[in-house]
């Protein structure tokens, strides 16, 4: 059954709530003021309250603050005997379902709690979506064997569900983005939003109104006040990416921020309570940025709680045929190409480069190789012709693509990621005809059969074979 909570002491409004509830087989929740309201929405789930604009103790809008920090999937609806327009209108915009104007008839009331009960309805669907999401873009879907990233995922699993600053250090193209989003999808924050703010892509005058939200004429183009992204992620997540770039004004304002919860929008005094879970992303050294007097120190040590270095694609090559394959059965779904695989040519060629764009620059390149690819196989010729290789120019050794200098693995681990490579290739050669892949690994079938359950190996969709 759906809940109301009713937070006005006018006893027509709740007799009206009353009849609108019996109607429509609801639960009604009745208290006197702000404080008896915010308890209940710490004990209990509520679609909708609806709460009248000056109740004592809270204003309106710091009513509104309160109650989306509690429960930010209940729609609200606010009634006032002396609101003005300026205060429905900001009230709508920061997120209150409807206003209304006492005295109203039962029939405006019911309305304006069915579309409320609407919207809530279609929060939690999105919730259920969110959630099927996960099962996709979860850090357990993070395709890699390297030890590194593997300690990585037991550090982001560890922190997800604490209040924790995250740091996430690397170059670009590493997948901070995708472990900041795991993070956040692992977290009791996962229903709410996830906001994504790129500091280095605003200047920075537009940043710190973007961030904090503005006040109308606080700047040339302030027609009208705005709220900000740190408002935008209300009980959910803001991910902070290139903070390496932020300004020393904004890493004052940053600071105040992560210290006290609170912001205030730009041209405004008055302080926000904000609830967000913050994680920060740089591609820069900031300790070395803190000795050179660009990044202040105090916010360093703030935001230096919890660090995830991402490592290099370059020192993971064991991962780049993983990646490379997973990325080609993306896109060839996404393209309807029919390339069933990689030659040892172009394996050899992508394994071989230095990748300085990481794992964005290898996804970039299979998707392009996936288009242009004339056969069935992508080959060298398939690749750019400027993929950089390796200082040297010669191949990565053998050793050097089982673990990285500074992890040994057991030798059975270690060749589980070459093995797997291997058989998935001869199985979508052969059009997933196990005899013949096997007979082309030099084992007999059941050895095969054998292998690909211990290595989780899923046959291919039947495919004719090539004739090459």
């Amino acid at each position: 059954m759906r809940v109301i909570l009713i937070a006005d002491p006018d006893p027509e409004t709740a007799a009206a709530l009353a009849e609108s509830a019996r109607r429509r087989d609801l639960e009604l929740v009745r208290v006197g003021g702000a404080d008896a309201a915010l308890r209940v929405l710490g004990e209990r789930d509520v679609d909708l309250v609806v709460a009248d604009w000056h109740l004592p103790g809270l204003g309106g809008f710091e009513l509104l603050a309160e109650l989306f920090a509690r429960s930010p999937e209940s729609s609200v609806v606010f009634c006032a005997a002396f609101g003005t327009v300026e205060d429905a209108v900001e009230a709508l915009r920061r997120g209150a379902r409807d206003f209304l104007c006492k005295p109203f008839t039962a029939e405006q009331l019911g309305l304006a709690v069915e579309r409320a009960l609407d919207s809530a309805r279609l929060v939690r669907e999105n919730r259920s979506l969110r959630r099927a999401l996960d099962e996709r873009v979860g850090l357990d879907r993070v395709i890699s064997q390297d030890p590194r990233m593997q300690r990585i995922a037991k550090v982001v699993m560890a922190v997800a569900r604490t209040r924790s600053t995250v740091l996430l250090t690397g170059e670009s193209g590493t997948g901070k983005t995708l472990v900041a989003r795991a993070i956040h999808r692992a977290s009791d924050r996962a229903e709410g939003p996830f906001v994504e703010v790129n500091c280095g892509a605003l200047p920075e005058t537009l940043l710190e109104s973007e961030l904090f939200g503005h006040v109308r004429g606080s700047f040339t183009g302030a027609v009208k006040d705005r709220a900000g992204k740190f408002e935008e992620a209300r009980g959910g997540t803001i991910f902070l990416d290139e903070i390496g770039t932020a300004s020393h004004g904004l890493q004052v304002r940053l600071l105040r921020v992560l210290q006290d919860r609170v912001v205030e929008r730009v041209g405004e005094s008055k302080s926000l309570p904000v609830d967000v879970r913050v994680i920060l992303a740089t591609n820069v050294d900031l300790k070395a940025e803190v000795k050179a007097g660009r990044f202040r120190e105090d916010l360093y040590y703030r935001i230096h709680v919890i660090t995830v270095e991402m490592p290099p694609l370059r020192e993971r090559r064991l991962d780049i045929p993983l990646l490379a394959e997973h990325f080609l059965r993306r896109f060839t779904g996404e393209n309807q190409r029919a390339v069933r695989g990689f030659t040892p040519a172009a394996m050899a060629k992508l394994v071989a480069a230095s990748w300085p764009g990481n794992v964005r620059q290898l996804e970039n390149v299979v998707e392009r190789a996936v288009v242009l690819c004339e056969g069935d196989e992508i080959d060298a010729h398939d690749l750019p012709a400027e993929l950089e290789a390796l200082p040297g120019g010669d191949p990565p050794s053998p050793e050097s693509m089982l673990a990285p200098s500074d992890a040994l693995l057991p030798l059975k681990v270690a060749l589980e990621g070459p093995e797997r490579a291997i058989i998935e290739r001869a199985l979508r050669h052969f059009g997933g005809n196990r005899e013949r892949a096997a007979e082309s690994l030099g084992i007999n079938r059941s050895t095969l059969f054998s292998k690909m359950r211990r290595l989780g190996i899923h046959e291919p969709r039947s495919q004719a074979p090539s004739r090459r």
